[in-house]
């Protein structure tokens, strides 16, 4: 996403309908899963590279497209349902449309956990939303020696309403995870972690209008930009994140058979 790879920028109309149109679009996508209203789909970009494009979509029946949006955005809620999360936080503003933030999560035992710096913008289209990221350097938020840290060339969510009350979530990323995985690792994130997950946020979009109630429910920074209080970010301060300058490890000797029983479920 970040056009030639060298300056960092903050995308534009056209970016989120290029987004837009990779999520709507069924051309050179192969179905990977399709149960239970999920369905996930893949896209190899050349056969010697890891790197992988995955898809996902799910009909979200009683959340309506804001619900969702709202949930997508709200750090402190993500906290609640999302179980493979180890820390997540803002870092800066950069507009009232655009972030930079962390996020680590655990990978599946024995594989080292991942980490991430973005940089993540949102923009509202009437009844349907996007927020897409990629990543970025930040000089305060170097690499850490207890994560490995990965790189999201582009990820992001559109979030379309479908009737009354209903929507449509489509998931769509392409992340270098900085090592070289077992085939198993690829296979077990179509079939496995990517239908979980949406699984996962269809609930958390469920509750969340209970749940935010009790919880500053007038607070929302990402509708309401004069709420964000978080300090400036200069896009002078930021740099991309290549993947070649990052540490490459080599896990394709890791079999599925350690994989820790927690790690199955569906």
């Amino acid at each position: 996403m970040s056009r030639g790879g060298e300056m960092v920028y903050i995308p534009d109309d056209s970016d989120f309908s290029s987004f837009r149109d990779q999520c709507e679009s069924l051309e050179g996508w192969h179905c990977r899963y399709n149960k239970a209203g999920v369905t996930v789909w893949s896209q190899r970009q050349e056969e010697s590279c890891t790197v992988q494009k995955i898809k996902t979509r799910i009909s979200c029946k009683d959340v309506p497209a804001e619900t969702l949006y709202d949930v997508l955005h709200d750090t402190r809620y993500r906290k609640k349902w999302d179980s493979n999360m180890i820390e997540t936080y803002d870092i800066g503003r950069l507009t009232v449309n655009a972030d930079v933030g962390y996020y680590s999560w655990k990978c599946p035992s024995p594989l080292k956990n991942r980490d991430f710096v973005t940089l993540r913008s949102w923009l509202p289209l009437g009844n349907d939303y996007m927020i897409i990221n990629y990543s970025v350097k930040h000089p305060k938020y170097p690499p850490r020696q207890d994560f490995v840290r990965a790189v999201s060339l582009q990820t992001g969510y559109l979030i379309k309403a479908n009737g009354d009350g209903a929507c449509v979530l489509y998931y769509l990323t392409q992340v270098d995870p900085r090592g070289s995985l077992p085939k198993w690792v690829v296979n077990r994130v179509s079939q496995f972690v990517a239908p979980k997950a949406m699984k996962k946020i269809y609930k958390a979009g469920l509750k969340y209008p209970e749940w935010k109630r009790k919880h500053d429910p007038g607070y929302k920074p990402w509708v309401y930009p004069e709420q964000n209080m978080l300090p400036s970010v200069s896009l002078d301060e930021l740099s991309v994140q290549h993947a070649d300058s990052l540490e490459n490890i080599d896990e394709t000797g890791l079999t599925e058979d350690h994989l820790s029983t927690s790690d199955h479920e569906a």
